[in-house]
């Protein structure tokens, strides 16, 4: 039989073979320069090696077979295209590695600039640039300003790589060539890099190559290739590195993605003052806002930009120092706004008057800027209504509304920096990422001040409830990766002294030191000393029904107002609260709930009740406990008739009292020292006596599986009996005062189906009771937060006119855990481990958990056609949930009052969003 030929995976792709599609194979960054490259932008020619390449390199630690060959022939036909090859001695090609995920992870993973510069090439870059190191040397030329500005770049360059290879590849402490670097101006006479001529720089390199050989027991490697092959390899590895796994993990992407590579030839930004480098976005990525946005730096590489290394001006100055290319680039970000039809975030470089576009992405924004964005783009005629819920989310809305300071809080700003990412921020100033952690895990607010962050400060970032940096602007590493966090963030604070070393800054002659409270305003840029006043963000007022959408002129509040109106138009969820008292309905109400889906009875039974709770659980005879419930019933059936009221004409689930009594009880323990210590004194305890004999006769070793909700009403005779009485007599006495009510009993913790037809069996005789000849309908259901009541909800529909999901509790005893305990004893490792990508009790588990509910519902539909299906655990308001509940075919998510406008958002989105399309 003859053999069959080998077809050899293909792993590099020219940037003309890909486009914007293609994110899942060549990663958002080499997708999009391959579209760009095909709408004819001038994007310096390359190519691409693909995820798939990166994760075969990590699940074996070698590359596939084939790979270093398909770089090799991409290589060639870049060099031909140059007419230059990589690392020539006379003309040398020179090339970025950058890393490009599919989703945008700012500074998480590894770049590596001026790859194929060694001793001898970089002689031929000074040549290429102008100069020669001869001439530098030897000097007397008239040209040798020329030829020294060229000698500077080369060297300058060639630094560059040693400390970009050095750190990234190798590993060799960053620190320590910043040290150098360091020396070399102290040297000078300079703070500034800028001042450092040709022979400071070449000083420098052999600085460096010693740094280098130290922690490395090697010399610099000078052969081009193996720069690229190990510099390929190092960018792959990125993928797993600590930051890139902790902001994974905080963004909720995917760990199983890779990054690509992307290998383009390098145009240089610090050849001269006619050069430089910048970033654009096509609107304000802070506001929103219709303009001109971004940061320019004369005379250098893109990761100065980034790094915040040096103050960086207004992409508008471009304008002035080179009209041309300003003019041009302006007509780059209209057209790629148009096509991408979104704000773009643009990073290019101009060469010697040259524009180039190095990368554009759908730009990351505040959530404001999320909305009034997608507001825009409809009136432009770019997306409509369904596509601007893509455009915006759950999270982004519950940002929204948190406070904002007062606009006449009285505090002076100290200083005033770039509003990189908006919100109000207060917290004790700390220095360091670990301190930020440490006290954010002792409870305390932080604000993290940095000259500059970098991705090392990621964990303390996500700490903090601010950023606070003295270097850097819209684009640095600190503002985009705070908006991105929705954290606020202020940079560019340049009055700041910060001393980190001696954990303290001074500012307008005022020292502040580690632990102070400072206020930043991320919106203003404002740094204020102290606590200032916060107040309800204008969204919240919306919400509140304190202003009216069409008559303000707030962009923010009318795109709100718009894209709400339209989810809560496509949505087929209903969205209902959980709610316990009059007021809390009433605010959920106003936030647009549709219901209340939990009203939790027990607490009603705290404060001055509880005296009748002892009596309940103290009587020894019949009479006794039928006292207590007599002296209950009129207190629980008030609260129903406020509640009822409050949610005139909308569904109102009362959850029939659920946990064991003795939580209305003091500790055993400390009832016990109570009375012994009583005891001891003489006193009469012949009360407090029979109430440690009750708590001890109550007490479990694990309550949650003990004497609670159905069961401990089918165990005191006359409790379950009392809510159901109240609760049908306050609907009762609703209905003759013209209040519509629609009260829906649930009863909880149901495992078969014959303790739900006991409780019911019950219930029906006393309605029937007290509602008889009016128009007043109870439902009578369960709650489905017990394994077994989820595997049998056949048989326990046939007895159940609605299900409401606990999700709380199923998933408690779905995984087998206790949440009061576990998530402080183990769930920090079972995430750093990416055994859990979010807590379960955060975001329903839909392959274990989230299977049950399917089962449930799908077999009590079967058994009893429309019965109503709910949710009321606290993922009836995580958006991710919600999209599940959505999938699964619920009718209505129950959630807190607060988070009532997410999840009619996200049932909205859930609406509109294909079935297995990505959101993100």
């Amino acid at each position: 039989m003859a053999a069959q030929e080998t077809v050899e995976h293909k792993y590099v792709y020219d940037f003309a073979e890909g486009n914007k599609d293609l994110k899942d194979l060549l990663g958002g960054k080499g997708a999009n320069l391959a579209e760009m490259t095909n709408l004819g932008l001038p994007v310096p020619p390359g190519f691409t090696i693909t995820t798939e390449a990166c994760k075969a390199y990590l699940d074996t630690g070698v590359e596939p077979a084939g790979l270093a060959d398909q770089i090799a022939a991409h290589l060639a036909a870049l060099e031909r295209e140059m007419g230059r090859r990589l690392g020539d001695p006379d003309d040398p090609l020179l090339v970025s590695v950058r890393s490009g995920a599919k989703f945008s992870m700012p500074g998480m993973m590894e770049t590596v600039l001026n790859v194929g510069l060694n001793d001898r090439s970089v002689e031929g870059l000074a040549r290429q640039a102008g100069g020669s190191t001869d001439q530098a040397a030897s000097g007397g030329s008239t040209d040798q300003a020329a030829s020294g500005g060229a000698d500077r770049f080369a060297w300058d360059s060639y630094r560059r790589l040693i400390q970009m290879f050095g750190k990234t590849v190798c590993e060799v402490p960053g620190e320590e060539f910043e040290q150098a670097l360091d020396e070399a101006k102290r040297a000078r006479g300079t703070t500034d890099d800028l001042d450092l001529d040709a022979d400071d720089l070449r000083g420098l390199v052999d600085a460096y190559k010693k740094i280098f050989s130290k922690h490395t027991g090697r010399e610099f490697p000078q052969e081009p290739r193996e720069q690229l092959d190990l510099a390929v390899r190092a960018v792959f590895a990125s993928w797993n590195a600590e930051r890139a796994v902790v902001y994974r993990r905080q963004e909720r992407i995917p760990a199983d993605l890779g990054t690509a590579v992307n290998v383009v030839a390098m145009v240089f930004g610090n050849l001269g003052p006619d050069s430089g480098t910048g970033v654009a976005f096509t609107r304000d990525p802070a506001s929103g806002a219709q303009g001109i946005y971004g940061d320019y730096l004369a005379n250098a590489q893109g990761e100065d930009v980034v790094a915040g290394i040096r103050n960086t001006v207004p992409l508008q100055e471009l304008e002035r120092i080179d009209k041309h290319s300003y003019d041009e680039l302006l007509d780059y970000m209209a057209r790629l706004e148009r096509h991408y039809r979104d704000l773009c975030d643009i990073e290019f470089t101009i060469e010697r008057g040259k524009l180039w576009m190095l990368q554009t992405r759908v730009g990351k924004r505040t959530a404001a800027a999320a909305f009034v964005i997608a507001g825009q783009l409809i009136d432009e005629g770019l997306i409509d209504l369904d596509e601007a819920l893509h455009r915006v989310n759950g999270a982004q809305l519950a940002q929204l509304m948190f406070p904002r300071f007062q606009l006449d809080h009285g505090f002076p700003p100290v200083a005033t920096g770039i509003g990189a990412s908006p919100g109000a921020a207060v917290g004790k100033v700390v220095f360091t990422s670990a301190r930020a952690v440490e006290l954010a895990g002792e409870g305390e607010a932080v604000i993290l001040v940095r000259r500059e962050t970098n991705p090392d400060d990621l964990s303390g970032m996500i700490a903090a409830r601010g950023i606070l940096t003295s270097r850097g602007g819209k684009t640095s590493h600190a503002a985009v990766v705070a908006r991105g966090m929705g954290k606020t963030c202020v940079s560019g604070a340049d009055k700041l002294d910060i001393d980190v070393p001696k954990r303290r800054f001074t500012v307008a002659g005022k020292t502040v030191t580690e632990g102070d409270v400072v206020s930043i305003d991320g919106t203003t840029g404002k740094v204020y000393l102290g606590e200032v006043p916060a107040t309800p963000s204008e969204v919240v007022r919306y919400f509140e029904g304190e202003l009216d959408p069409s008559a303000t002129d707030d962009a923010l509040v009318r795109a709100v107002h718009r894209i709400m109106s339209h989810a809560d138009t496509v949505r087929t969820l209903a969205v209902r609260t959980n709610a316990d008292t009059a007021a809390d309905a009433a605010r959920a109400r106003r936030f647009g709930a549709g219901g209340i889906g939990l009203c939790r009875t027990e607490h009603m039974f705290l404060g001055d009740r509880r005296e009748l709770v002892e009596r309940l659980i103290l009587a020894r005879e019949p009479d006794e406990r039928e006292s207590a419930l007599a002296a209950l019933l009129p207190l629980q059936r008030a609260d129903f008739v406020e509640i009822f009221r409050e949610m005139d004409g909308l569904p109102v689930t009362v959850r029939l009292i659920d946990p064991p009594l003795h939580e209305f009880l003091p500790p055993l323990e400390q009832l016990a020292v109570d009375v012994a210590v009583a005891q001891e004194r003489g006193e009469d305890v012949a009360k407090e006596e029979a109430l440690l004999a009750a708590v001890r006769r109550m007490h479990e070793e694990n309550p949650m599986l003990g004497l609670r909700g159905v069961r401990l009403g089918l165990v005191i005779p006359g409790l379950f009996a009392m809510q159901v009485r109240a609760i049908t007599e306050a609907a009762v006495e609703c209905a003759r005062q013209g209040v519509r009510s629609c009260p829906e009993i649930m009863v909880p913790l149901v495992g078969a189906v014959q303790e739900l037809e006991t409780v019911r069996a019950e219930a029906e005789r006393i309605i029937a009771d007290v509602a008889g000849g009016s128009d007043v309908e109870v439902l009578i259901g369960t709650m489905i937060e017990v394994p077994r009541a989820a595997l049998t909800a056949g048989q326990i529909a046939e007895a159940a006119e609605f299900f409401s999901f606990g999700t709380n509790d199923l998933t408690q005893m779905g995984w087998g855990f206790s949440r009061d305990d576990v998530e402080g004893a183990f769930f920090w490792r079972y995430l750093e481990l990416g055994i859990f990508g979010i807590s379960p009790f955060e975001s329903i588990d839909a392959d274990g958990i989230g299977r049950l509910v399917r089962i449930a519902a799908e077999e009590g539909r079967a058994a009893r056609p429309g019965l109503k299906l709910g949710v009321c655990g606290e993922h009836g308001g995580d958006p991710d949930s919600v999209h599940f509940f959505h999938s699964v075919g619920l009718d209505y998510v129950s959630c807190s009052p607060f988070r009532v406008p997410v999840a009619r958002l996200e049932a909205g989105r859930a609406a509109v969003i294909t079935t297995g399309s990505d959101s993100r």
